[in-house]
């Protein structure tokens, strides 16, 4: 039966291809709890296409210079800023968050473009001269290959701009594989790649479920596998792919906790704690989902979040709303699900955000912002990367007891600490066991130059994303050993060189 609503087709040799697969998968505007889309999904054959279709542009792609391929990096940042808009409305239609929290990351992702611009630099290898009597050793970084690059539903701008501008510039090709439950805007990337001049082949959408990203982690003409979603998917990942052979960074889950000392501002912390639980509805691998209070301050500061709660407004995120709704309605209802898991296992429901007025349509997939205090740390309201809403509170009677908790996590992603305690500060960053951490930062994700991943279980294989360890994942180095024994000159030329 043909579908009402639109299709999302792969994107194959610089242009919309549909592939031979029939299966396709629904596409919804959560503010309104209706599908708008459908978006194909990739069969085996389908995979096999999308990866020769970049092996075959990868050599010519390689070959290209170092200034041409930064040309087409600048034109297309110049292009994504100026356009930003428009993929933030995309991305709030189908992701439901609100277009401002959409504009700001496109922002973060434009910092990885622009530092992806710097790659001549960036790529450039080492020289030793003379290291035996006329034997010189240098080493050159060059391109890996064929990428694949699977990506989450909750931030489907930036977390292929984590990856895709690196990876390109440094001269690989790529096949993206984005969440299906918002796959227009790689699409909208796509055409915007095309339109800065990069060549067809060079970047390639594939849309999928399983069958998709099995056969990116098992095709033998795919070098690397970048990764961003929960913990056991992370896990498979890694392993699937590093058993064929392939470089793999896989970004797992978190439990990020906001450690809150005594001498710290509260006005600040519940300010910080609003805005890193809440923002895109909790659906953040960096949301503070534990706020640990030492208990002589906790009563205070769970008064002062409360009252900042009350003022915010639920709904659609065209209508300059503080927070949208969540990614689909069986997400919606597994959130929504722990608050019911809270009060069985003793906890305190401060605000319960089944209960919230919203400013939408009554079929949107709406939870409002939940507060829960005194959650036991074996309740799975503690233990679950919940990815909603919810913010739990835990008590601990001190700084030492706060620093153990955090370490006792299975995650290790981000971590803040609020104190006015230089002393304090330091050590937790000495001690805390978590790959970023903020001090009176809620959210410390890296800027673009450093690179973004975290400990334990929220990072499988030793490589980050973006910055330094970024450039390093998507090259691969030659190390050079020359003797020239018969020295050579082409003869006079006077004029400037200009090449």
């Amino acid at each position: 039966m043909a579908s009402s609503v639109p299709v999302v087709e792969h994107w194959l040799d610089g242009a919309s291809y549909q592939g031979e697969s029939t299966r396709t998968s629904p596409v919804y505007n959560p503010a309104e709890g209706v599908v708008t889309k459908e978006v194909r999904l990739a069969t085996p054959a389908d995979v096999d296409a999308a990866v020769a279709s970049a092996k075959a542009a990868f050599p010519a792609w390689a070959d290209t210079s170092l200034a041409k391929r930064q040309r087409v990096m600048f034109r297309f940042r110049e292009l994504l800023n100026e356009r930003k808009q428009e993929a933030a409305e995309i991305i709030t239609s189908e992701h439901g968050k609100v277009v401002s929290d959409a504009l700001g990351e496109i922002a973060r992702g434009l910092e990885v473009v622009e530092f992806a611009t710097a790659m001549p630099h960036l790529q450039k290898g080492e020289y030793s001269q003379n290291v035996s009597t006329g034997v010189d050793v240098y080493s050159v970084n060059e391109p890996l290959g064929v990428v694949g690059i699977i990506t989450p539903f909750n931030f489907p701008a930036m977390v292929p701009l984590w990856f895709f501008p690196i990876a390109i510039a440094a001269g690989n090709t790529v096949v993206l594989k984005p969440s299906e439950k918002d796959p227009s805007t790689a699409i909208w990337l796509a055409e915007l790649l095309k339109e800065a001049g990069l060549p067809d082949g060079v970047f390639t959408v594939l849309h999928g479920d399983k069958v998709s990203v099995d056969g990116l982690l098992e095709h033998p003409d795919v070098a690397a596998i970048s990764f961003v979603g929960s913990t056991p998917i992370a896990k498979y990942v890694y392993e699937t792919g590093t058993a064929h052979g392939k470089r793999v960074q896989a970004l797992g889950g978190a439990k990020n906790h906001m450690l809150v000392l005594p001498d710290a501002d509260l006005d600040l912390v519940a300010d910080s704690a609003i805005n890193a639980g809440f923002g895109s509805a909790g659906e953040r691998c960096m949301a503070v989902s534990v706020v640990v209070a030492v208990e002589s301050i906790a009563d205070e500061l769970i008064s002062k979040i409360t009252d900042r709660m009350a003022t915010l407004t639920v709904g659609d995120g065209r209508r300059n709303c503080d927070m949208g709704p969540l990614v689909t309605k069986q997400h919606r209802d597994k959130v929504a699900g722990y608050l019911d898991i809270a009060v069985e296992d003793g906890a305190k429901l401060v605000v319960d955000g089944r209960d919230v007025e919203v400013d939408g349509a009554a079929d949107g997939f709406w939870l409002g912002p939940t507060l829960v205090d005194a959650v036991p740390t074996t309740s799975r309201v503690y233990t679950d990367e919940i990815f909603g809403p919810v913010l739990s509170v835990v008590r601990v009677e001190s700084f030492d007891d706060g620093i153990d908790l955090v370490n006792a996590s299975q995650y290790g992603n981000g971590t803040a600490i609020f104190t006015n305690d230089g002393g304090a500060a330091r050590r937790f960053q000495r001690e805390v066991q978590v790959g970023m951490i903020g001090i009176n930062v809620p959210i410390p994700v890296p800027v673009g130059y450093y690179s973004f991943g975290g400990w334990k279980d929220s990072l499988f294989g030793d490589t980050k994303a973006y910055g330094a360890e970024g450039v390093h994942f998507f090259t691969r180095a030659k190390a050079i050993t020359s003797r020239w024994l018969d020295p050579s000159h082409g003869g006079i030329n006077l004029g400037f060189p200009q090449n």
